[in-house]
C-alpha cells in the first residue's frame, strides 16, 4: 500500500466517529456481509458514514493492509478497528456493540 493511500484511509478513519468500509452503499449494499453490517448499524440507530470500496481499488486493497484484516466490510469506531460483519453480529447479539456505541456517544438515542 502506498503512503498516500495509507494516509487517506487513516484520515477517513480519524475524521468519522463511526465509519464502515463496505461494498456498495448503505442504500444499495453490494454483498450480503455489507448488507448485514448496514442492518446492524441501522438497527442500533448509529450515525455512521461509509466508504464504497468498489469505487476505489487502492482503498479496497489498502484497507485490508491498514487493519491487517482480510475481508470487507470493516467497522471503525472513534478511529479504532472493531471488526467485520461476523464480529459485528456477535457483538450485536451480546449487546457489546450497543454498549460500545453508547460509551463512544455515537447512537441516535
Amino acid at each position: 500500500m502506498s503512503d498516500a493511500t495509507h494516509d487517506r484511509i487513516d484520515g477517513l478513519v480519524k475524521e468519522h466517529d463511526v465509519l464502515l468500509f463496505m461494498k456498495g452503499s448503505p442504500l444499495f449494499p453490494q454483498c450480503g456481509f455489507s448488507s448485514r453490517a448496514v442492518a446492524i448499524l441501522d438497527h442500533l440507530g448509529a450515525k455512521y458514514d461509509s466508504v464504497d470500496v468498489l469505487q476505489d481499488q487502492e482503498v479496497r486493497q489498502g484497507i485490508k493492509a491498514y487493519s491487517d484484516w482480510p475481508t470487507i466490510p470493516q467497522l471503525y469506531v472513534k478511529g479504532e478497528f472493531v471488526g467485520g460483519s461476523d464480529i459485528m453480529m456477535e457483538m450485536y447479539e451480546s449487546g457489546e456493540l450497543a454498549q460500545l456505541f453508547q460509551e463512544a456517544g455515537v447512537t441516535a438515542a
